[in-house]
């Protein structure tokens, strides 16, 4: 039982995971909290679903689907709502008014050419149990913790082994001298949020098939926003160690205490860890956190 709840818990912490890096990609660069990411997650798992069951694509064609259109959502975001403003020279703070209002705008267009029904993903795994060490473990868990971490390292090798990783961590230490550099400032953004978006529209996958999908479903996000903060905004490592921390918490806590103090014992966790540690714990001091 401990072993099968452990193992559940990464599974549920490896998605927070991936969304987590939405917000820290976003924050790393912009120094600003998109709250629209939660639609765009939302958004990708519509995508997903809608290639799932209209397309008929299996689960590999899905994950390319929803990562794919959830990164080009993501870019059009930042193309209509925030370049303006960031072109102004305008405070962070107006970005995440506008974040706000991208989140609304996203939710009630899914409301108003969707509808609000709840819809489920085709069973991929067939509800498919694994024997680990005598624990009865679900095939879908094992799949998306594993599915987490390669997508995350993937990130890692990509921001550290090439040129264009190499100018996105530029552009975090300080994105005026990459511009005088002759760095395209613009294009580095916009893969910034590329890459928040596609690792969105996976998540969006793996949330939908473990729960279901509808047009508030973004608001679950709220979760791996906390996960972002407990490890540090704008630190990929601390997403990673964040997400898994609160996931595996969260399945504890619904498993041995009780399913409704489970929110009650994670946004307690966020209070104590501003309290104790404002920058979450891979996170860096900053003089301005929006």
């Amino acid at each position: 039982m401990l072993l099968q709840t452990l193992i559940t818990g990464l599974s549920v912490g490896g998605i927070y995971a991936l969304m987590a890096l939405g917000y820290s990609l976003v924050f790393s660069v912009l120094n600003f909290s998109n709250f629209a990411h939660g639609a765009v997650i939302m958004l990708g798992a519509y995508i997903g679903l809608g290639a799932a069951v209209r397309l008929n694509f299996g689960l590999g064609m899905v994950l390319c689907a929803s990562a794919l259109g959830a990164g080009l959502i993501a870019v059009a975001n930042e193309k209509l709502a925030y370049s303006a403003i960031r072109r102004k020279g305008s405070q962070p703070l107006y970005l995440m008014i506008s974040a706000m209002g991208c989140a609304v705008l996203l939710e009630n267009l899914v409301y108003a050419l969707i509808g609000s029904r709840f819809h489920s993903y085709p069973e991929f795994f067939a509800r498919r149990v694994v024997r680990v060490w005598g624990a009865s473990v679900s095939l879908m868990d094992l799949w998306a913790f594993g599915f987490s971490l390669m997508a995350i390292l993937g990130l890692h090798m990509f921001l550290t082994r090439s040129r264009t990783g190499m100018a996105v961590r530029a552009a975090v230490q300080d994105m005026t001298m990459c511009s005088v550099m002759g760095v395209d400032v613009d294009r580095v953004i916009s893969l910034v949020f590329f890459m928040a978006g596609l690792f969105g529209g996976l998540s969006g996958v793996f949330l939908g098939m473990r729960y279901l999908v509808y047009p508030t479903m973004g608001w679950i996000t709220n979760k791996a926003y906390i996960a972002a903060v407990i490890g540090g905004l704008g630190s990929l490592p601390g997403a990673l160690l964040g997400g898994l921390m609160l996931g595996v918490m969260e399945t504890f806590v619904s498993t041995y205490v009780s399913s409704v103090m489970r929110d009650i014992f994670s946004f307690g966790l966020l209070v104590l860890l501003l309290i104790l540690m404002p920058n979450g714990i891979l996170g860096r001091r900053s003089a301005e956190r929006i």
